[in-house]
């Protein structure tokens, strides 16, 4: 006995209605609901160890703007006078008063309105969020104008660096 193999060959028809109805459905969905990622880049510098005296004579009258950032305040300075300008205190709530420190910045800026450079000093174990939040709060302030909030920009050039030890605990913080 012989076995025979049967072949059929048959043509298979792919049906993917029920796949596109469900793309039809899906994709939109999926882009209205879907939260979109804002990325900004915040330009920053860094202080240089050789700084140039400025050659301009108003330039030597403008102040050069420091933030202490410490754990229990901001110390607001002017370094070339080594001088102390302001110390906002923490808030009653135990926060960093960030809202403090903008009012005072907003008073320099006032005076001094070509200036837009400023440096923030950090403690070695100061909190990314505070320092991200000061660089905000001496960024911009917001004004109510005909009931439209507006950014105003207070400080937009900022540089980082690291805090002297904290004076107030005996200087080996």
């Amino acid at each position: 006995m012989r076995s025979r193999k049967r072949t059929r060959e048959t043509d298979v028809e792919l049906n993917i209605t029920a796949f596109l109805n469900l793309m039809v459905v899906l994709i939109p969905f999926l882009l209205l609901n879907a939260v979109f990622a804002q990325v900004s880049i915040l330009q920053l510098n860094l202080p240089s160890s050789e700084e140039a005296p400025p050659s301009d004579p108003e330039e030597n009258e403008k102040p050069v703007l420091e933030v202490l950032i410490y754990q229990d305040r901001y110390e607001v300075a002017e370094r070339k006078s080594s001088s102390v300008l302001a110390v906002v205190e923490k808030s009653a709530d135990g926060r960093h008063d960030r809202e403090g420190l903008r009012e005072f910045l907003s008073k320099v800026k006032e005076r001094f309105p070509d200036v837009n450079n400023i440096t923030l000093l950090c403690e070695d174990d100061t909190d990314y969020e505070l320092m991200i939040y000061t660089m905000d709060a001496v960024r911009y302030r917001v004004e109510v104008i005909n009931g439209v909030p507006i950014k105003k920009e207070l400080f937009p050039e900022i540089g980082i660096g690291s805090a002297p030890p904290d004076a107030r605990l005996g200087g080996d913080a």
